[in-house]
């Protein structure tokens, strides 16, 4: 948010189901409306890969403005099947809260990995497929597969920009493209992708890395320090200029 204010960007704050469960759906949502309030600025709450129908729309009824299913895992028939039956629900009650789905399946996990990320050529999204899905759901945004992976690989990512370029063309206008799995993707090919389609970018890994790194090293340097808010305070520095970092690359300011 301290990012966001600075460059006056919009942003969209992702928790995972992980996540919702530590934080709190209504906390969450409580502490990023005081933030907007006081910040005026355009703050989406996303409720990042909810695998189940329910999960989904536990997040919309707790107040998230944004939702995100993920039933990548699902054979696309099931897939299109569960992400309809959110758009139809979240649509019946707020038509303007956008939802996500998502096809194509993406490696990884959130963490800087130990080995390499093998892609598959049939983990990537197919054109076809996707203005299928696309058209029977309803979606607003569309996340796909394209070479991305979730966390830092140890060897670098390399997106199929042309596949992001043949998926925009047959989306409808109005459906945004997400790019899962953005943190250790080279800035030179964030950029292409930005030009060929992608909308919206998710960062999670090198946020927490960053924050974790910096973590530790207070703790090293500090062992004797039990006051939470100055061992956290360097941290949170950290998080805030890997941010700035990224809103300068997706040219998200003003």
């Amino acid at each position: 948010m301290e990012a966001a204010k600075r460059f006056n960007a919009s942003i969209m704050i992702g928790l995972s189901e992980g996540e919702r469960k530590f934080v709190g759906l209504r906390q969450a949502v409580a502490m990023v409306k005081s933030f907007k309030e006081e910040y005026s600025l355009p703050v989406f709450l996303n409720p990042d890969h909810s695998h189940s129908v329910e999960s989904a729309k536990d997040a919309f009824d707790a107040g998230f403005d944004s939702v995100h299913i993920d039933l990548s895992k699902l054979p696309i028939k099931e897939n299109i099947e569960g992400t309809k039956k959110v758009v139809d629900y979240v649509k019946s009650k707020k038509l303007e809260v956008s939802v996500e789905g998502e096809l194509g399946y993406l490696r990884g996990e959130s963490r800087v990995q130990k080995e390499v990320i093998k892609i598959k050529p049939e983990d990537l999204t197919k054109p076809e497929e996707a203005a299928e899905f696309a058209d029977k759901t309803g979606i607003d945004r569309f996340a796909g597969a394209y070479g991305n992976s979730h966390g830092i690989s140890l060897d670098e990512p390399a997106l199929d920009i042309e596949r992001i370029r043949a998926v925009r063309k047959v989306l409808p206008e109005k459906v945004a493209m997400v790019l899962h799995g953005g943190s250790g993707i080279p800035d030179s090919q964030i950029k292409e992708a930005i030009k060929a389609g992608i909308a919206n970018i998710h960062i999670n890994t090198e946020i927490r890395t960053a924050y974790v790194e910096a973590l530790r090293k207070f703790l090293a340097d500090n062992p004797e320090e039990t006051t939470p808010y100055k061992i956290l305070a360097l941290a949170v520095e950290a998080a805030r200029k890997k941010v700035e970092e990224k809103l300068k690359l997706f040219g998200n300011i003003n």
